[in-house]
């Protein structure tokens, strides 16, 4: 297989792209590196379609590996025919490839097994070619191997029969394909406990074709805690008349017999379990893919840098943690509150405005936090405090609380106070705090307990690697949780990176970095572009330019006027010969000079900042609130508006287009304007609309016409 020509075709990625990709990842670049520094070569693609490539590359090469294992095998069992042969080689899907196989793919002992050990293959075949193979059945009668009559070599042949049928590839195939297009999901309920979130499996059907994602993980739930049972009705008589007339050339009863015996006994309950593993696949496919999307915008949320924070670690029992944080992020101080108090409680908020100077209070949205919210949002009005507060999602926060990793930074503060400290930094500057906590604990995802725990680490940590190397990382000041993830940089070198900060107290610049630490070029040239220092010797160590790039940067910045590269187009291909360059990079160090902190979350609308609460008393429908989205699953969008619980959007309520998922029209974080458009006072739920403000605006437009 031209496995580049193949991914080209499925990428719409020009074969040279693909190439170049493929080239650069197995010289052991990383997709970071790639994407910024190697546009050239690329030809401009992004991190998504080198990821893309990535995984397709990785997906060939193993059914290449496997096809040769597969030929192999087959050719030292003395089995191979060109027809096999030239079937095993053409194929382009694992699935394919082993049902290939299986027919000779070694396997324990089987009634199939044991027949041809009695030496019955012979009347199988007759079985299969003949119309009367009961004529024949009396030569292979042998008390020797254990046949002891016509019935039994009959029964025997019949298994051998059965056995070749369920592992025919075409049988599988067609069998496959008319489960996946008529079958139909059957639900049943097993043992149900009070207000179970499987309430609505309980007596549930759906068509295989129909089924969404998210309904197979929570069936799968079901079934995991014994509440639910599960199977697939499968469109027999279809199926079982297409592998008659695939397989009946001279019609009698025991090949009918060994038909019905081996779609029954064999072929049926395999292909429930791949169906079944069909369906979770493609389940977990999609959760991934939404987490990682909803992760990617909950790590680029725009930072609110330069102001003091306090953060605020809502409490009931044991009363709210609050954290002072430096407009740096430095831990200032704590205080207790309990809310029921409401005039300490107050008082104690004041004190710590008043002292600390405190502009934004950062409260996380755990049990209780919305009593809280009200003592906030009454101490700001009653004592018109010069500060707005915001409701940040805590999530994970107290799985950092008992890391090593706080407890390193904070060894003398009790756990809620680090939370308290979290809660507060994810508001200066969510990235660098949120990397200390594993991804998959920060909540942003659907069914994700679900999944496959090993390949949804592997791919939320590439979102991670991408969002860090996007932003890039103070040398002198990252964390240990931020540096692993620069491009080129393992666990070990971020260790070595802050210990050297630890004795030396700072690098001066990027080549101090590479010689001090006794840096590889390899790791170097990944690494050092992602690498900023403010206060280095050098102006371009905290810029994006690469130090390989230094010599055309230092010539780029003698045409620079102001904030601006006046550089005619001669020029620049004089440098591009000069330098050996091609136009992108030129137009990168161009940018860069002009913008040398640009930071691509600048873009990215900040945080709703309020002074004053909602309660759910207070909505009705028509009322049109500003909101922000807080996660996007399957079917819908939950929206914080200000009040106790997240309000949903529906899919149906999110745009006049028909969309197939929720991200199509919304990322985490995006701020949105929504309608109330139903308020469930008993379960504190609400309904939201966004596409009933469009049809209002519509018609508002249509009358003034």
């Amino acid at each position: 297989m031209d496995i580049i020509a193949k991914i080209s075709i499925e990428t719409s990625i020009l074969p040279r792209q693909v190439q170049a990709v493929a080239t650069l990842l197995d010289e052991d670049n990383t997709v970071p590196f790639i994407a910024r520094y190697r546009k050239e070569w690329t030809g401009n693609l992004d991190e998504v379609q080198i990821r893309d490539i990535e995984r397709k590359l990785k997906y060939y090469r193993v059914l290449e590996e496997r096809k040769t294992a597969i030929l192999e095998s087959i050719e030292k069992q003395g089995k191979m025919t060109e027809e096999l042969k030239e079937k095993i080689i053409e194929t382009e899907k694992l699935q394919e490839l082993e049902d290939l196989y299986l027919p000779y793919k070694p396997k324990k002992r089987t009634r199939a097994t044991i027949a041809k050990e009695k030496g019955l293959e012979p009347l199988a075949e007759k079985i299969l070619d003949e119309a009367h193979p009961e004529t024949f059945a009396a030569f292979y009668v042998s008390e020797e191997k254990g046949v002891k009559n016509v019935i039994e070599a009959l029964q025997g042949a019949m298994d051998i029969v059965a056995e070749q049928v369920a592992e025919d590839a075409e049988v599988r195939s067609f069998t496959r394909k008319a489960v996946l297009a008529e079958g139909i999901m059957v639900v049943k309920a097993k043992e149900l406990k009070a207000n179970s979130d499987f309430e609505m499996y309980k007596d549930y059907k759906e068509p295989i074709a129909q089924i969404k994602h998210h309904r197979v993980l929570a069936v799968n739930r079901g079934e995991k805690v014994n509440e639910l049972s599960a199977k697939i009705e499968f469109p027999d008589e279809l199926i079982i008349s297409n592998i008659k007339e695939y397989f009946i050339i001279e019609d009698n009863r025991f090949i009918n017999e060994a038909i019905e015996d081996s779609y029954k006994r064999l072929i049926k309950p395999s292909i429930e379990r791949e169906i079944r593993n069909i369906l979770t696949e493609k389940a977990e496919e999609q959760a991934i893919t939404v987490f990682s999307q909803n992760l990617s915008k909950l790590l680029m949320q725009a930072p609110l840098k330069g102001h003091v924070i306090l953060g605020v670690d809502p409490g009931i029992r044991t009363g709210t943690k609050i954290a002072a944080i430096s407009r740096h992020g430095e831990y200032l101080a704590y205080g207790l509150f309990y809310q029921e108090n409401l005039e300490g409680s107050a008082r104690i908020i004041k004190e710590f405005v008043d002292k600390y100077k405190i502009e934004i209070i950062a409260i996380g949205n755990g049990t209780g936090f919305r009593d809280v919210e009200k003592v906030v949002a009454s101490t700001i009005k009653a004592y018109q405090l010069p500060a707005k507060y915001t409701v940040v999602p805590e999530t994970g926060a107290s799985v950092y609380s008992a890391s090593d990793i706080a407890r390193e930074e904070f060894p003398d503060l009790d756990l809620t106070i680090r939370g308290a400290i979290s809660i507060g930094r994810r508001i200066q500057d969510p990235i660098s705090e949120l990397v200390k906590i594993e991804p998959k604990s920060l909540g942003v995802g659907q069914y994700q307990h679900d999944v496959e725990q090993g390949r949804l680490s592997e791919e939320l940590d590439k979102v991670v690697e991408d969002c860090v190397n996007k932003v890039g990382v103070n040398l002198n000041t990252a964390s240990y949780s931020l540096l692993k993830y620069v491009s080129g940089i393992t666990s070990a070198t971020a260790k070595k990176i802050v210990t050297y900060r630890k004795m030396k107290e700072a690098f001066k610049s990027r080549e101090e970095f590479k010689k001090a630490l006794k840096i590889s070029e390899k790791v170097y040239e990944q690494a050092a572009g992602f690498l900023k220092l403010p206060e280095g010797e050098d102006p371009l160590d905290n810029t994006w330019v690469h130090p390989e790039s230094y010599p055309l940067a230092r010539e780029i910045l003698n045409y620079k006027k102001e904030n601006r590269i006046v550089l005619d187009q001669k020029t620049q291909a004089e440098l591009m010969r000069k330098f050996n360059v091609g136009a992108a990079t030129v137009q990168d160090i161009i940018t860069t000079l002009e913008k040398p902190n640009l930071d691509p979350r600048d873009d990215v609308e900040k945080p709703i900042l309020r002074e004053e609460i909602l309660s759910i008393k207070d909505l009705a429908n028509g009322m049109i609130l500003k909101g922000t989205v807080r996660n996007v699953v399957d079917f819908g969008a939950f929206v914080d508006i200000g009040i106790k619980n997240d309000g949903l959007v529906h899919i149906s309520e999110i745009g006049g287009k028909y969309i197939k998922h929720p991200l199509e029209a919304l990322q985490l974080g995006d701020i949105i304007e929504v309608m109330v458009i139903g308020v469930d006072y008993e379960r504190e739920r609400v309904s939201l609309s966004i596409k009933k403000i469009a049809e209002m605006k519509q018609e508002t437009a249509v009358k003034k016409k």
